[in-house]
């Protein structure tokens, strides 16, 4: 029988959950937490997902679509806690985010800065402190570490640098700001310069990469990591690739299935990839390309990297070919 009363729910949004292993250790890092409390919930229940072994939460940016249930979350975490008789004061949850928090955010028709639409106003610290979270700022590069202190094998990027010409942000782009008396503007804010990415790397396999919104260029994200010298075995998340005419679609879509060596082998298109891109993605790619969506679980296996070697040599990497 099919079960529609426990169906997950789509919403415009991202929340994934990652589970490591390491060695005799499993370690679950949620990545972002989708748009809105409902469908959360929803998605919570019906994955009989168990909060309260989680060892953290990462935002990837501040963008409301990505934060807007982190305190419902929290929430949820907190009964659960509670329900097993345990404090929910001993229970804070570590969300791993980037110190720069706009107010909101909007996107106005360039060059002008007035918007012609609105995101809801991202959780401020003190409304994730206050549901439960323990806020964990960070602009750099860093591991996150576990409940028991350990690594746990998820590695956040930091600011991400753009270095390829074509991935120019997003156009219109801005942040309201206001001063210590209460008044406020919109400002231009195209970088998004608070984006941030996991990668994960699978013995054996080589670099998983998450990357939520990609307002930063997935193909930038993809250089950022050409210093790790691993190859990139799967990439995951939103490429913001809508609407194809307005975005690099073709040249986004050509680099990552023509000018990586060795080839990333699976991409799962998510979000705000767009169908258009999504298919072209799979005309280059073939089954290479997963179609992927809400309540998909993938599992990526390490292996040995005893005698592994990429096209360009052990521990080489990956390059670039333009």
């Amino acid at each position: 029988m099919i079960d529609l009363d426990n169906y997950c729910c789509g919403a415009h949004g991202l929340s994934v959950l990652i589970k490591t292993t390491i060695g005799d250790e499993e370690y679950q890092v949620p990545l972002d937490s989708g748009p809105e409390p409902s469908s959360i919930a929803r998605n919570i229940s019906a994955m009989s997902v168990d909060l309260t072994s989680l060892d953290a939460l990462v935002l990837s940016h501040w963008h409301r679509d990505h934060s807007g249930d982190i305190t419902q979350v929290l929430k949820l975490r907190q009964d659960q806690l509670l329900a097993r008789g345990r404090s929910s004061e001993q229970g804070k949850l570590k969300v791993d985010l980037h110190p720069d928090r706009p107010i909101r955010r909007g996107i106005a028709r360039f060059p002008a800065t007035e918007p012609h639409c609105v995101l809801p106003p991202d959780p401020t610290f003190q409304e994730i402190e206050g549901s439960g979270g323990k806020v964990d700022r960070h602009s750099d590069p860093h591991e996150v570490l576990g409940r028991d202190g350990r690594k746990t094998g998820v590695g956040v990027s930091g600011e991400i640098r753009r270095i390829v010409d074509f991935e120019k942000g997003v156009r219109g782009g801005v942040r309201w700001e206001e001063d210590g008396d209460g008044k406020g503007e919109w400002f231009s804010d195209t970088m998004i310069m608070d984006e941030r990415y996991i990668v994960i790397d699978v013995k054996g396999k080589g670099l998983i990469v998450f990357s939520s919104c990609s307002h930063a260029g997935i193909c930038n994200v993809i250089t950022s990591l050409l210093p790790l010298t691993r190859p990139i075995y799967a990439i995951i998340g939103g490429l913001h690739l809508v609407p194809t005419n307005i975005q690099p679609a073709a040249q986004t879509v050509d680099f990552i299935a023509r000018k990586v060596e060795p080839e990333v082998q699976y991409v799962l298109p998510l979000h705000c990839t767009g169908l258009e891109a999504r298919g072209w993605l799979r005309e280059e790619m073939g089954d290479r390309c997963v179609p992927a969506g809400v309540g998909m679980k993938g599992v990526f296996e390490g292996g040995s990297d005893e005698g592994y070697e990429t096209p360009m040599g052990r521990d080489m990497g990956f390059r670039i070919v333009m």
